[in-house]
């Protein structure tokens, strides 16, 4: 365990090297996030739906469809595309369909539209859709319409007018019944009001900081996050990312101090930004990020999750809570290491770990 720790935790160094160039280059090609309404209706007409992360991919497909009467929805992990300006400065970029990736069978089986699959996780396309999804770069499927390196998306332009999209403004709401979600929280827009957050915090008027964030899944057990983040205080922010969001990011907690309790920070990789903040909080205050009132709360399910994980770790964050299933590699060796070394430990319910987190 000593020998191999050193090697695992410099995997979380790697990481966190190549979200800050990947913060770098979204922010620079597209400029930094800013608090963005988005609509969860898709409007009447011929439309495409985007999915994952590749903003680039999203210009591209703007840049094409510009003039021809098609709108574009953002799916999944694109949602925060929404937030960037040289993104949302296209009109035809209208609004998010869907929720989180495991439930796209379901979803993509009522859209009269095709789908752009980019980096998200692609599920085997049923029949009532195969004819309607599209990949690219490191995404693929078996007698899928791929797009290669050239980016020409006239495919699915012709796609998008030959189905013709909805008769009428047709609304999807998430899965708390929100019509409408916030993104475009990330490191810039969060320390450009830190003076706030740090008076509000010395004020009393916040008295914690949640994380919840991660990826999502299929498996019973992930309501928890959504009933952890309805049972937080009125005097408590959540902060998040990933797909996980979606078991909460529709709901409507109110603001504090004119800023909304729920901050949708971007991204998977976003979690870089989320790093950026917590750290900016920690010089204000004078500590370190593990004296911060601030607790991590991730859902896992896959690598990059790990990798993300492994950069807290190698950070020295303690007290994470993670769940609802633990990783594979994670055997009872491990989980004790973990334990000693990081106090990590596995959610339990969100009465009880609330209970622990704010010491009631």
């Amino acid at each position: 365990m000593e020998e191999l720790l050193p090697i695992v935790l410099e995997v979380g160094e790697v990481n966190l090297k190549c979200m800050a160039l990947l913060d770098k280059a979204n922010t620079e090609t597209f400029g930094h996030p800013e608090p963005t309404s988005v609509s969860l209706t898709v409007e009447k007409g011929p439309f495409i739906v985007i999915t994952g992360h590749d903003l680039y991919d999203l210009k591209l497909l703007l840049e094409q469809t510009e003039g021809k009467g098609i709108n574009i929805y953002t799916h999944g992990e694109m949602l925060p595309a929404h937030a960037y300006p040289e993104l949302k400065k296209y009109p035809h970029l209208k609004g998010n369909f869907g929720t989180a990736w495991q439930n796209q069978q379901k979803e993509f089986a009522v859209l009269a539209a095709p789908i752009l699959f980019t980096t998200n996780c692609l599920m085997p396309p049923k029949d009532s859709y195969a004819d309607r999804v599209f990949t690219t770069e490191v995404v693929g499927y078996p007698g899928m319409q791929h797009i290669g390196p050239d980016k020409d998306f006239t495919p699915i332009i012709e796609k998008a007018l030959e189905l013709g999209g909805f008769d009428k403004d047709t609304t999807f709401p998430g899965i708390n019944g929100g019509e409408t979600v916030m993104t475009g929280f990330a490191r810039n827009t969060v320390m450009s009001v830190a003076g706030t957050v740090i008076d509000a915090v010395k004020a009393g008027a916040i008295k914690h900081f949640f994380l919840v964030a991660g990826c999502d899944g299929a498996r019973p057990g992930r309501n928890y996050y959504t009933e952890f983040v309805k049972q937080t205080p009125k005097d408590t922010v959540v902060l998040t990312l990933a797909c996980g969001k979606y078991r909460f990011n529709d709901l409507d907690l109110g603001t504090i101090g004119g800023l909304p309790r729920l901050l949708d920070i971007g991204q998977c990789n976003d979690a870089y930004s989320a790093i950026q903040i917590a750290v900016a909080l920690a010089e204000a205050f004078g500590c370190g990020v593990n004296d911060l009132p601030l607790s991590m709360v991730l859902s896992w399910y896959e690598q990059k999750a790990v990798c993300i994980l492994l950069t807290l770790l190698h950070l020295g964050i303690k007290n994470i809570r993670l769940g609802p299933t633990l990783p594979a590699f994670v055997s009872p060796n491990v989980l004790n290491f973990l334990v000693e070394k990081f106090n990590i430990a596995p959610i339990t319910t969100p009465e009880e770990d609330l209970k622990a987190i704010l010491g009631e």
